[in-house]
């Protein structure tokens, strides 16, 4: 089911889950045998970036831990308690 929510918001909380899935990626990663995908000193270099967009790519399309739509239930239950409170924003 997906939460309507302000594209802002959708956006900040999968970027969080896969900034998360990206941190729990890397040391699965780091286990692999350098240039395991052919790419040598420099896949080396870059398999940080790699691991970090393979986890981007996996929350966009829904396939990520599940927790960017618990971060953007939070989200929008902070802003209706602010909106009640009178708080501002800006």
């Amino acid at each position: 089911m997906r939460i309507e929510a302000p594209p802002a918001l959708r956006r900040a909380a999968q970027a969080f889950e896969a900034q998360a899935l990206g941190q729990m990626l890397q040391p699965l990663f780091a286990t692999l045998p350098a240039g395991r995908f052919g790419g040598g000193a420099a896949e080396a270099q870059w398999q940080p970036m790699l691991v970090n967009e393979m986890a981007a790519a996996a929350s966009r399309a829904g396939r990520g831990l599940g927790l960017g739509d618990a971060v953007l239930r939070e989200m929008l239950r902070w802003q209706s308690a602010g909106a009640e409170h009178g708080e501002r924003r800006g």
